[in-house]
């Protein structure tokens, strides 16, 4: 890749910067604060030590209910695939949940867990279980037949069948998914912190707004999340490179 090329992501936020800059400064009542004062915000976080607390709790939220969903969907997702009755039994219940919104549940969370870590977790957990599991079931579902077939035909178990076949067909499949559903949890973990808990990111938007306007707090917080879960998103992306998790690779 030539450096002009990696240099046009750079060159585009400039210049959506200095439209932004000029944008701001031509009104004669500045509703939102410009560059230079969002800038200056993110040095008040840094200096009050407010960024990188807030930071940790959202990431600390997100991977645990990122990973205990993980943990419970894509295994009960792969059994659910493989299993066809299964699957046609459980089908109806999943496609029910499917349209509820994991904030709908915050009212529920509160209730049973309070306000705090136990409240946001549990929302991410549901926000991330469903996508994984119905993920898990296509994955299994899109495997070609003759691919099956053929691992009975040269004598494969149960289980030399999961490994040799299920394994390597479903994973591209699933960092996909895993990759989408990460997306979902930032976006939920930042909706859960402005009802059930005292901190993160999404807390201090709604703190800054409520401690006298102070948007330019607002608005650093919000460049805070996109940042990170771009971060979070090539992280994932990286994966989809790793030769050990395409169809076919071996050790030998």
């Amino acid at each position: 890749m030539s450096l002009s090329v990696k240099l046009r992501p750079l060159v585009f936020v400039f210049l959506l910067l200095t439209v932004w800059h000029i944008a701001i400064n031509r009104q004669v009542v500045h509703l939102l604060p410009d560059p230079l004062q969002v800038a200056g915000g993110f040095l008040e976080l840094i200096q009050r030590g407010l960024l990188f607390k807030y930071v940790v709790a959202s990431l600390f939220r997100v991977t645990w209910g990122f990973l205990l969903a993980a943990v419970i969907a894509i295994p009960a997702g792969l059994a659910i695939g493989w299993h066809r009755r299964l699957e046609m039994a459980l089908n109806p219940f999943l496609q029910i949940l499917r349209p509820i919104s994991p904030l709908a549940w915050i009212p529920i969370s509160i209730l049973w867990f309070g306000v705090g870590d136990v409240a946001a977790i549990f929302l991410i957990f549901l926000a991330s279980l469903l996508p994984l599991t119905i993920t898990a079931i296509n994955a299994v579902e899109s495997i070609p037949a003759v691919y099956i077939n053929a691992g009975r035909n040269f004598g494969l178990s149960q289980a030399g069948l999961v490994y040799h076949v299920l394994y390597p067909a479903v994973i591209p499949r699933l960092i996909i998914g895993l990759r989408i559903t990460l997306g979902i949890a930032w976006l939920v973990v930042v909706a859960a912190e402005m009802i059930a808990v005292n901190s993160g990111l999404g807390f201090l938007i709604v703190d800054a707004r409520n401690a006298g306007n102070r948007y330019d707090l607002v608005v650093a917080g919000m460049v805070s999340i996109g940042l990170i879960g771009l971060l979070l998103d090539t992280g994932m992306r990286s994966l989809e490179g790793i030769r050990a998790l395409r169809w076919g690779y071996s050790e030998d």
